[in-house]
């Protein structure tokens, strides 16, 4: 069949079964925009900027669980992709970032929109192609959705000169992938899976923390199984939030910096620790000496790099999380760890989120998050910026579904939140989804608003303004002896006027008493909403754990100076 390299482009996107792209078009895509004209399965989503057509991207693979697509033209569209890229990278989201490059010949001249992006994008892309001869490009792409979706998920970036994009090929598709040197472990070694059944049969006090790898493999239904098989308590890291519900008995919510009590004591405490999925993060680990410190540790995650990377472990399988924890769970007998689990149940019930809200009459952030996941019975598609707001989210939501949170957790990435939540509701039109946002965040890429309204999507735009950087401010405050700079917006505009001027209903909310009913009216109106929140920047996110401390050294909370 006689097409073009574009053409082929978009047949390999049919073929793969991607119905939406997002992209902003320039001079070395015109040919792809062009056949995008005659192409009637392929939605392109104009975006209001590159990077937030690689966010959008990744909202929609976290939620679809399959690689999201974003395109941009060559030079700065290529460059405004690369952070977009680099947070998928660092969270394991299948990506495939297809960018316009000068004409072949052109390439190394110095040309007009030149930049080499693949060279840019080496460290942050699994892999990535710069394709030069157009009978290539089906073959690439192809590969392309392999390597992006295989394994463990991430970003691949395929570069396409403008003359490649228009020369015409003979395409025969279907493509039929076998790459020799990239074979991903998906069954766990049986051996290694004997050894760990006995580890665990020998432990008294068992706890398991689950990442994001969960998600990824679908396993949440057979953690679920697990942890009530051994009777042990699940912690989540932050990219792990929902694989295991939170409102369970056996359930602690986030582990980590921010974490629950429960859930850092837990960890701190056991003897045992299963990581499924997990990367062991800094943020989710404190001092690395003092993680798990009487714990032995049994490590699974389809990425061997993984692996004893950051923590000691005596037990590594390599794998995929639910084809390992269904081998486990076709061997392992019942276990019962009553005392442990009624010590758990102790710090759940001495330590519960509600009473960790800040002091005085303001109104109250961690209210809010409480509130909203009520108000939408735990059952929304939450996407989030990164600042305390994305801290109290994750704590007080109350998250019990896999694939309803959507943040940056590796790249801590600002800016995030809108357009991944537009990603979000274009994967799952009927569900209601919420960006929770800060008035730092919310300005890096607002104008998405544009791209939500002409797409009709009736998102909720939950807007924590304190006119502060507060999450730094807070590191400032204990980090830096309370010497703040440049962490106050003084000329921040009036966010409702703004939302209406790009069309989205707009409210605000000032006290705790005003709290329920304006929410409920947002989320029952039917309409893309902004819900201005004001916060007072001396809310502080607890509980915390200071640099170099253990999870068990948190501050609980801190009230006129008193640490709890």
């Amino acid at each position: 069949m006689k097409m073009t390299g574009a053409q082929s482009l978009l047949k390999i996107l049919e073929e793969q079964d991607i119905k939406v792209i997002f992209g902003y078009p320039g001079g070395a895509v015109l040919p792809i925009y062009d056949a995008l004209l005659e192409n009637q399965n392929v939605r392109h989503v104009l975006t209001r900027n590159e990077q937030g057509a690689a966010h959008a991207a990744s909202g929609y693979a976290r939620i679809t669980g399959r690689a999201g697509v974003c395109l941009a033209t060559s030079g700065p569209g290529a460059t405004n992709l690369v952070t977009g890229i680099a947070t998928a990278y660092m969270d394991s989201v299948p990506l495939v970032a297809i960018t316009g490059q000068v004409a072949t010949p052109m390439i190394g001249t110095d040309a007009f929109q030149e930049v080499d992006i693949t060279g840019i994008t080496m460290p942050i892309t699994k892999h990535n192609y710069l394709v030069k001869d157009a009978r290539e490009l089906p073959r690439v792409v192809a590969e392309a959705f392999h390597i992006a979706n295989t394994g463990r998920p991430g970003p691949v970036l395929i570069d396409i000169p403008r003359d490649v994009a228009e020369a015409t090929i003979d395409y025969e598709g279907p493509i039929s992938i076998n790459l020799r040197g990239y074979k991903p472990t998906v069954k766990g070694h049986k051996s290694q899976i004997k050894k760990a059944i006995r580890m665990i049969q020998d432990a008294q006090k068992p706890a398991i923390l689950a990442g994001g790898g969960i998600m990824f493999a679908e396993a949440s239904e057979e953690l679920q199984k697990l942890s009530e098989l051994l009777g042990a308590p699940v912690a989540t890291t932050l990219n792990g939030l929902g694989v295991f519900p939170e409102t369970s008995r056996l359930g602690l919510g986030m582990v980590g910096m921010h974490g629950r009590p429960a859930a850092n004591y837990a960890i701190s405490n056991c003897d045992l620790l299963i990581s499924l999925g997990v990367r062991f993060g800094d943020r989710a680990t404190g001092s690395l000496k003092k993680f798990a410190k009487n714990a032995k540790v049994i490590h699974v995650d389809i990425d061997p790099a993984e692996i004893g990377k950051n923590v000691p472990v005596e037990m590594p399988i390599v794998g995929d999380a639910r084809s390992i924890v269904s081998e486990i769970l076709k061997e392992m007998e019942p276990q019962r760890n009553d005392q442990w689990v009624d010590q758990i149940l102790e710090w759940k019930q001495k330590h519960p989120m509600r009473k960790q809200y800040g002091s005085g009459d303001n109104l109250k952030p961690q209210l809010i998050l409480e509130t909203l996941g009520n108000l939408t019975r735990h059952k929304a598609i939450v996407a989030t910026d990164v600042g305390q707001h994305q801290m109290w989210t994750a704590q007080h939501y109350g998250f019990d579904r896999p694939r309803s949170f959507v943040s940056s957790g590796g790249l801590g990435t600002m800016g995030y939140g809108l357009p991944a939540a537009v990603g979000a509701q274009m994967a799952d039109p009927e569900a209601l989804v919420c960006c929770v946002t800060g008035d730092g965040s919310f300005q890096m890429n607002l104008p998405e608003m544009a791209t939500a309204m002409e797409q009709g999507l009736p998102i909720k735009i939950i807007l924590m303004n304190n006119s502060a950087l507060s999450l730094v401010k807070q590191l400032q405050h204990f980090q830096c002896g309370e010497r703040y700079c440049s962490i106050d917006f003084t000329a921040n505009p009036d966010f409702g006027m703004l939302a209406r001027a790009y069309g989205v209903e707009a409210l605000k909310i000032e006290t705790n008493e005003e709290i329920e009913p304006v929410l409920r009216q947002a989320l029952e109106n039917g309409k893309m909403t902004l819900v201005e929140c004001m916060v007072s920047a001396r809310e502080m996110v607890y509980p915390f754990v200071p640099g170099k401390k253990g999870l068990d050294e948190m501050v609980v909370f801190r009230k006129e100076g008193n640490d709890e």
